[in-house]
């Protein structure tokens, strides 16, 4: 695999989804913090999508974000993990199944917020989230993606270095990478007050979009998504207006809950919602 900060023109095109399945492939049920407290049983569906371009030597995409649950992971025994590595795990049974790619053949992209306490009582929890990273990074031919506003990786060293030792991890905050041939941004975080975790002020999330987005990449990874206008689809109206007026442009988020995961701005991308949902995009 390929990484490169400098890049040249576009070697894709346009990544568009063509069909997006309603009925989910399958089903991981996890526990997840109630509004009202206490805990509650949830189930992440994995949903098929078709895209009309993939690079040469990658069959498959999967894209996933806000994992905010736990369940209990085959390979430690059932001791409970973090949705992330259970997911990560499930979906390499599938493909050893054959109901999936093969995964040194699928790229994974995260859009954020991978963390839960351990009982998953506290809605909203910040932690660490290095190892959905790995469990995804070890098993999968890539992993490239955002930090929402409530994951961590340790100290700023320790992060570094995390991502230095793991080049096919990489982590997007404001610049694009190519990852076979595939032109992949990012900004991380959320909108807000720049004095709590995970956040910023307007003005700077939104130049850093517009750094992303002079780089012409093919998919844009944000935590924080758009609004769209007259729906119930909840995200920031700044974000929106600072999106291209570009067809061939995918965009990735999360952080805000959709009941339609997938919906094509007016005279701009399409945007794809896979807050608490898993999705695998193929040819």
């Amino acid at each position: 695999m390929a990484v490169r900060k400098a890049l040249p023109a576009a070697t894709l095109g346009a990544m568009r989804i063509l069909k997006l399945e309603a009925e989910p492939l399958y089903l991981w049920p996890y526990l997840t913090a109630a509004p009202r407290g206490g805990t509650e049983t949830q189930n992440l569906p994995l949903l098929l999508g078709k895209v009309d371009a993939l690079p040469a030597g990658l069959d498959a995409l999967v894209v996933t974000s806000d994992l905010q649950g736990v369940a209990p992971r085959a390979l430690l025994g059932g001791a409970v993990a973090l949705l992330g590595e259970v997911l990560a795990d499930g979906l390499a049974s599938l493909s050893a199944e054959g109901m999936l790619p093969p995964l040194e053949h699928t790229g994974v992209v995260l859009a954020g917020d991978l963390f839960s306490d351990d009982a998953a009582l506290v809605r909203g929890a910040s932690g660490d989230v290095r190892s959905v990273w790995d469990a995804f990074g070890q098993q999968f031919r890539w992993v490239a993606g955002v930090a929402g506003n409530h994951d961590t990786f340790g100290t700023a060293r320790e992060r570094a270095q995390f991502f230095r030792q793991r080049p096919e991890q990489q982590m997007l905050d404001g610049d694009v990478v190519d990852v076979d041939g595939l032109r992949v941004g990012g900004v991380s975080g959320i909108i807000g007050r720049p004095d709590k975790p995970g956040r910023r002020d307007e003005e700077a999330f939104l130049r850093s979009l517009r750094d992303v987005i002079r780089q012409d990449p093919e998919l844009l990874v944000l935590h924080q998504g758009p609004d769209v206008p007259g729906t119930r689809m909840r995200g920031s109206a700044a974000i929106r207006e600072g999106l291209p007026a570009r067809d061939d442009l995918l965009v990735i988020c999360g952080h805000s809950h959709w009941d339609a995961p997938l919906v094509a701005l007016p005279a701009g991308p399409q945007v794809l919602n896979v807050d608490s949902r898993a999705v695998l995009l193929t040819c």
